[in-house]
């Protein structure tokens, strides 16, 4: 284990002005907190903080930083506070300690959630100082290095979240050594098989190809210097996690990968970058599509390198990188590496403040921590995290030229969302490349794009499938919960009370608002909104205030009975009327008497039959196809089942309906309502339909979740208008939380419904 003075040292080789005294004042009350601790290792746990410090010295950190990093576990893990914290260091190492600390003790809802809740408080940590994510880091990499002494699931889960969470934000934050590093050994552990065999295979590569490499190294130093350009080249081979990537992605064999070395020019400024380049060119073959300019067009974490690949020499395909030491620091070390120049202006003339206004990494960050101050749940934030930091670039333009960097998969309206938020909420149309072309456009690197608008536009929910980015998903679920709230906070707020009620507890608004991180919610409107969409239990609600009640269960478990008796109790029944229903197929009546459909614009010698899954009713445009030895069928020209034939306008119909107002016809059409679940509500629903003159043919019941019961009715009514005025009176009862017109077979799906539709 480092000693005292021997880290003092490691700081004052890059920093001779070293503040030791702090040093020496964290290192001593870190040991003392965490005395007798051990870690799964048996080591003490105090190694961990020492070596965490250590990594960060690597990079060159101020003193505050080291300082952190030794203290980084004290308020989680030990009886330190963070009041202690700042009298004895300061608020703002207590600040960036505090960062640093998980929400271990709140009773989260789900594992995500909390997941989520905690990646949310780093974020909001690093939005104050940068630095917590540099611990961070680190702290991820010591504990990645030393995780086999912990159980098999927790490695499991940890080398998950490193792969999925913390590599790639080293990546997007411009650290790709410690990138490779992390990702590496989550590789290892998450699938070391096949870690292991491309490791061996790339160690007896090592043999046979190390003198080589050392010559092209030569070969490519002496051609620079014959046209005198002085350099550094370096070569290096690639990690088993990269290799493997590339074989997925291309789908090749190890035996087909020709490139298992990268190679770095180095030279005195961004000109030299591209001679360099000319003098490769020029000298050997370049592989065509391999050339990439990142000095030009950086990337988003700040990477700048032109790329390219020749036929080097001994007929070798050579990947090469070129850049000055400037980007190669940014390259290896991301933000961090802006420290490097903290006391000098860059070579250029800019100081260093401007170099972190100009960063595209603190760029990205910032619109990273910009989406907290949405109404995303934990679990949302924590999806469009990820989103965000798995994703390959293209690099698109708006018509006054500016850059917008998106994912591969990107759409005109990730591009819109990227412009504006206001640009996405209110985009109906885009050109691109100066053509009309459909929102759902793929986008490609160099594209053109113009964003057409609309004041009366609101973003449908379907886009949210649509959108590749984070913050274009963040913008729609904003728009949608803001669409539909009014809809179901009042619903939510009635279902909660009543769970209350139930419970024989007192109904609180405050008290729930005490416990929104347990459910995973900013607001006490979310939770309402929440379970009036069915997406909470009023259960969960309850629980999270009164941890002691018993709620009330509305119905037993999940079971199927025919018939109307004990309907208030069924959490999942199908009933049905006995007698079975004959099929109509009768010739054309031209509209008036008889038992055929009445619709008029057929032979009388045909015959004519409703369609059956979507089935018609007056009032509905229809519409005839022609099938031949069979007859004619009826849809309503919404009906999903004629899309098969769009390709056979000869088999189209004209026809319409011809209703006697003197007869009291009836047709079967389809209603699809989700109700509350509690005792009468099946009463009210039934009520109501017949309060209305029509007859319930057959209606499935399934419960979905706690609070709500799902329904599939059918009714025979006169007509659209008759339907309409059912839908209506059922829209405005307090039990019924939505209903609509549906189509398909009166069933529900639910985990049982396969079971009761076979009973």
């Amino acid at each position: 284990m480092m000693r005292q003075y021997e880290l003092v040292e490691k700081v004052s080789r890059y920093n001779p002005a070293v503040d030791e005294a702090l040093l020496n004042r964290a290192y001593v009350y870190a040991m003392r907190a965490h005395g007798s601790q051990k870690r799964a290792s048996g080591d003490p746990y105090f190694s961990h903080p020492l070596e965490v410090a250590s990594i960060l010295t690597d990079l060159r950190l101020d003193d505050a930083t080291i300082a952190v990093a030794l203290l980084h576990d004290t308020i989680e893990d030990t009886e330190a506070t963070r009041e202690e914290i700042d009298r004895l260091f300061g608020e703002d190492i207590g600040k960036l300690v505090d960062g640093l600390t998980k929400l271990k003790k709140l009773d989260f809802i789900t594992s995500e959630a909390k997941q989520g809740e905690n990646l949310r408080k780093l974020f909001l940590a690093i939005s104050d100082d940068v630095r917590v994510l540099l611990v961070k880091l680190a702290d991820r990499v010591h504990n990645m290095r030393t995780l086999g002494a912990m159980r098999e699931d927790k490695r499991q889960r940890i080398a998950q979240e490193t792969m999925e969470i913390y590599a790639p934000l080293a990546g997007r934050i411009g650290m790709q050594d410690m990138r490779d590093e992390l990702e590496d050994l989550a590789f290892a552990i998450l699938d070391p098989e096949r870690r292991q065999m491309i490791q061996d295979r790339l160690d007896e590569q090592l043999e046979q190809s190390d003198a080589i490499i050392g010559t092209i190294i030569e070969t490519l130093q002496a051609k620079l210097a014959e046209y005198g350009l002085a350099s550094e080249v370096t070569g290096r081979q690639k990690r088993a996690y990269s290799i493997y990537q590339k074989m997925l992605r291309k789908g090749l064999s190890f035996e087909q990968l020709s490139d298992l070395y990268g190679f770095r020019i180095i030279v005195s400024n961004a000109a030299a970058c591209y001679r360099a380049l000319g003098i490769v060119h020029t000298t050997w073959q370049c592989v065509p599509e391999r050339f990439k300019d990142y000095i030009s067009v950086p990337k988003e974490n700040d990477y700048q390198s032109l790329h390219t690949t020749v036929i080097g020499p001994y007929s070798r395909r050579v990947e090469l990188q070129i850049r000055t030491q400037a980007m190669h620091d940014v390259a290896e070390y991301g933000i961090a590496a802006h420290g490097f120049y903290k006391d000098r202006a860059s070579e250029d003339g800019r100081a260093m403040q401007e170099l972190r206004k100009e960063s595209l990494a603190y760029a990205w960050l910032r619109r990273t921590v910009e989406s907290l101050n949405g109404d995303d749940t934990a679990e949302e934030f924590l999806d469009n995290t990820k989103l965000e930091l798995f994703r390959d670039q293209v690099f698109c333009f708006t018509p006054k030229g500016r850059v917008i960097a998106l994912p591969r998969g990107a759409t005109p309206i990730d591009f819109a969302y990227a412009v504006h938020t206001q640009i996405g909420d209110t985009c109906v149309g885009a050109k691109i490349d100066g053509q009309l072309m459909p929102l759902l456009t793929e986008l490609r690197n160099g594209n053109q794009v113009e964003i057409i608008t609309s004041k009366a536009q609101v973003p449908p929910p379907a886009w949210e499938q649509i959108a590749r980015t984070g913050k274009a998903r963040a913008a729609i679920r904003r728009a949608t919960r803001l669409a539909v709230q009014s809809q179901y906070l009042g619903l939510g707020r009635s279902v909660v009370e009543r769970a209350f009620e139930r419970a024989s507890k007192p109904f609180d608004v405050e008290a729930i608002e005490a416990v929104l991180p347990k459910l995973a919610h900013r607001t006490v409107e979310d939770v309402f909104t929440a379970v009036g969409r069915g997406e909470l239990a009023s259960r969960a609600v309850l629980t999270a205030v009164y941890p002691e009640a018993k709620p009330v269960d509305a119905g037993p478990a999940p079971v199927r009975q025919e018939g109307w008796f004990g309907l208030e109790a069924a959490t999942s029944f199908q009933f049905r009327i006995p007698e079975e229903r004959a099929q109509v197929d009768a010739p054309a009546s031209g509209g008036m008497g008889g038992d055929g459909p009445p619709v008029r614009g057929l032979d009388e010698t045909m015959t004519v039959r409703l369609h059956t899954e979507e089935p018609p009713i007056p009032g509905d445009r229809i519409v005839g196809i022609v099938t031949p030895g069979e007859g004619v069928t009826v849809y309503p020209i919404h009906a999903r089942a004629l899309a098969a034939y769009e390709n056979t306008p000869e088999r189209w119909l004209d026809v319409r309906w011809d209703i006697d107002p003197a007869a009291d016809r009836r047709f079967e059409a389809r209603l699809k309502a989700t109700t509350i679940n509690e005792p009468g509500s099946l009463a009210e629903v039934s009520t109501i339909i017949g309060k209305h003159d029509a007859n319930i043919d057959n209606l499935v019941m399934a419960r979905r979740g706690q609070d709500f019961h799902d329904l599939m009715i059918e009714v025979q009514v006169r007509d659209a208008r008759h339907l309409h005025q059912i839908i209506t009176d059922l829209r405005s009862n307090k039990v019924v939380s939505t209903v609509e017109r549906a189509s398909g077979e009166a069933t529900v799906d639910t985990p049982d419904a396969a079971g009761d539709r076979a009973a």
